[in-house]
């Protein structure tokens, strides 16, 4: 019995005090009472803080890549055995592209003249080496008794020399520098003219310096002082480290190595240091596929006759799929950039993007809800037929076709967040407007608004002064519900690449950076957080919005 008196009266007293509470106090007072409201109050603040708070805290950016170091295997060179001899061509002479091969083939047949890319040529060797003349036809002339006739293409200077030559039968005469050949076919003879075009040298010449080009008089010299053992050729010193080997070095710089190996390095431009060539050709040599030179190991594998000489390096490359450590907490992304950053950014553009859209939905909603509401009839009747037709829009295709939109047109990634926000609040007052619409209608026929009439109150003043403030509870309920409905919304249109684009954050977009079975199941880290922040902010504003409306309409728990 005294248990029982005792909560009478504690009921009694809380009556009381009910009594005594502003309406503000008493919403919130229910509100507090209403565990699920507060949970979900919590979770909001606690998103509010990760955002907005904790990205101001953290050391890093939003767009912020991650380096690191880590060893790759390189294809570095490759290097093969030449068998065809190099061309250096003579200064002034434009040889044709064939010219290598043709001039090898000539070689090894042991032939001396040759044709290629429609010219004559013919070699003869020289230390060693090859020179390699040009021929072509000068004119023809006739031999009558001992004096040749000759024809109109034969400069008048020099068919003296070529007449006292050709009578006395002469394969070749020199004149002014100049060698001429002759042919003889009867009576009939044939003049043609020679020119040195170039050498040709069993050893490739591989430049060691930027924009050294091989030059013919040097690589002669060169040739001529391998021969007769000269340590110097044209100021260059030339120098043997190994057999069929050789050294240009010019004012103590090696400017050029020449060896029976092709030695080219896979990225062009790119110019290999002697002291690796050297290795190259020691290890070829010795039949060793692995060296060390320079602190550096290199491994060659043989395929096809060309050696692939491999290294490891230490490279910076971009930390992807990096897992959870002390210095990210939850491990860096596809792009290389912190998640927990990226969540911290995005959660700013999803809840802002929440707000804004619902604002601008609760401002086109009141005004037309209240202005149908209020008049009725025909204004009634435009206005809901505006509401019908907007509810008839498809809303994802018509998302999805203004996405595609501005990706053609290449909108800034940071525009187009507020086109995104404008077309989602555009297409969100329908509801709004309807409710509004309701309540207003019911509360038109109350005795306050009976009164306003009889005191002459204009009608703006009565809708939005009287009318819409008693529809603020009711409207409160709708947008702290809707919040979560628009965070997921877009949420979906990111996801799906139609929303906020990348470098920009949002927590759709970081789940839609998880489009690979492999990643998804491997990297939990990475998309699991942005689901589970989603999925929490939804359900708190929902949580505040079932507390709100029991709040304001205790009858609704009943």
């Amino acid at each position: 019995m005294e248990e029982n008196e005792k909560r009478v009266n504690y009921s009694l007293d809380d009556d009381r005090r009910v009594k005594t509470l502003s309406p503000t106090a008493l919403v919130l007072r229910r509100f507090t009472r209403n565990r699920l409201a507060v949970t979900g109050a919590i979770i909001i603040a606690f998103m509010f803080l990760f955002t907005f708070i904790g990205g101001l805290l953290s050391p890093y950016n939003e767009a912020q890549l991650f380096m690191k170091e880590q060893m790759n295997v390189r294809d570095w060179a490759f290097a093969t055995r030449s068998d065809i001899l190099s061309v250096i061509p003579n200064e002034g002479v434009s040889l044709p592209s064939t010219i290598q091969a043709a001039v090898s083939s000539a070689v090894r047949g042991g032939q001396i003249s040759f044709s290629t890319g429609g010219e004559n040529f013919f070699i003869e060797p020289e230390h060693g080496a090859w020179l390699i003349h040009n021929s072509k036809e000068l004119g023809r002339g006739r031999l009558i008794g001992e004096r040749v006739l000759w024809g109109e293409d034969v400069d008048n200077s020099i068919q003296q020399a070529l007449s006292e030559a050709a009578a006395t039968g002469a394969e070749s005469v020199s004149v002014s520098g100049k060698t001429y050949l002759f042919s003889y076919l009867n009576r009939e003879i044939a003049v043609s003219e020679t020119e040195l075009a170039g050498i040709a040298t069993t050893l490739v010449v591989s430049p060691l310096r930027q924009g050294f080009a091989p030059d013919f008089i040097l690589i002669r010299a060169v040739e001529e002082a391998r021969v007769f053992g000269s340590e110097e050729a044209e100021g260059c010193l030339i120098t043997e480290p190994a057999e069929n080997t050789l050294v240009i070095s010019e004012n103590g710089e090696a400017v050029a190595l020449m060896s029976e190996y092709s030695i080219m390095p896979r990225t062009t431009g790119e110019i290999i240091p002697l002291e690796i060539s050297l290795a190259v050709i020691g290890a070829i040599n010795a039949g060793d596929m692995e060296f060390t030179t320079g602190g550096a190991e290199y491994r060659m594998e043989l395929l096809n006759g060309a050696y692939s000489i491999k290294t490891e390096q230490l490279t910076s490359v971009v930390s992807l799929f990096e897992y959870p450590s002390e210095r990210h907490w939850l491990g860096t992304d596809g792009h290389g950039m912190d998640v927990v950053t990226r969540l911290m950014y995005g959660g700013r553009v999803s809840l802002m993007v929440g707000f804004i859209v619902i604002g601008i939905g609760a401002v086109i909603g009141v005004v037309l809800g209240g202005l149908a509401g209020y008049f009725g009839k025909w204004a009634d009747m435009i206005i809901m037929r505006l509401v019908d037709v907007f509810n008839c829009i498809p809303t994802i295709p018509l998302y999805l076709i203004i996405g595609a939109v501005m990706e053609s047109n290449q909108v800034d990634a940071r525009i187009r967040i507020y086109y995104l926000m404008l077309l989602m609040g555009v297409m969100n007052w329908p509801y709004i407007a309807r409710v509004v619409r309701g309540q207003i209608l019911m509360l038109r026929e109350q005795e306050f608004m009976m009164a306003c009439e009889a005191l002459g109150i204009r009608s703006s003043r009565r809708i939005f002064r009287h009318l819409v403030p008693n529809v603020i509870p009711q409207l409160i309920v709708i947008m702290t519900m809707g919040l979560g409905d628009v965070i997921l919304a877009e949420s979906v249109l990111s996801f799906l690449g139609m929303g906020v684009k990348f470098p920009l954050a949002s927590w759709g977009n970081i789940l839609n950076a998880v489009n690979d079975m492999h990643i998804m199941s491997t990297y939990l880290s990475v998309w699991i957080p942005a689901g589970f922040l989603i999925l929490m902010t939804v359900l708190g504003f929902n949580f505040i919005g079932d507390g709100l409306r029991d709040a304001f309409d205790p009858k609704t728990k009943r």
